[in-house]
């Protein structure tokens, strides 16, 4: 299974989300099964759309699970830091959501506030 991890500011629209998704088709991804999601994300109208329209089940991911990922990333963000406290949000999600053996398969891209990280992996 294909988990795509999503890391955004505050505000970000449903397009932006679906355009990273895209762009990470355009390099010759699969599409992802379902979207992994920081809990503290679950008010972000964008994040619910871009699901919605895509057809795709969002997995939302504790805090805490997200802080015991960050061993296993591979990029990380001063900014993502200083705003929420995970140097890696997008690939800790997509770790979180896939387990011990999940294993990244597309590093953090970003574009328009939104990150998107792809993991692979069965759920947990």
């Amino acid at each position: 299974m294909i988990v795509a991890g999503i890391g955004c500011r505050t505000g970000i629209s449903a397009e932006a989300i679906i355009q990273l998704l895209e762009d990470a088709a355009e390099l010759g991804f699969e599409r992802p099964d379902l979207l992994a999601v920081p809990e503290f994300r679950n008010a972000e109208a964008g994040i619910l759309e871009a699901a919605e329209t895509l057809g795709l089940t969002i997995l939302w991911i504790a805090k805490s699970d997200l802080k015991g990922e960050q061993g296993r990333c591979l990029t990380r963000s001063r900014r993502a830091e200083a705003e929420v406290g995970l140097a890696s949000v997008a690939e800790a999600a997509a770790l979180a959501a896939t387990g011990p053996s999940g294993r990244l398969v597309l590093p953090r891209i970003s574009a328009g506030g939104v990150t998107c990280a792809l993991a692979e992996g069965r759920v947990h």
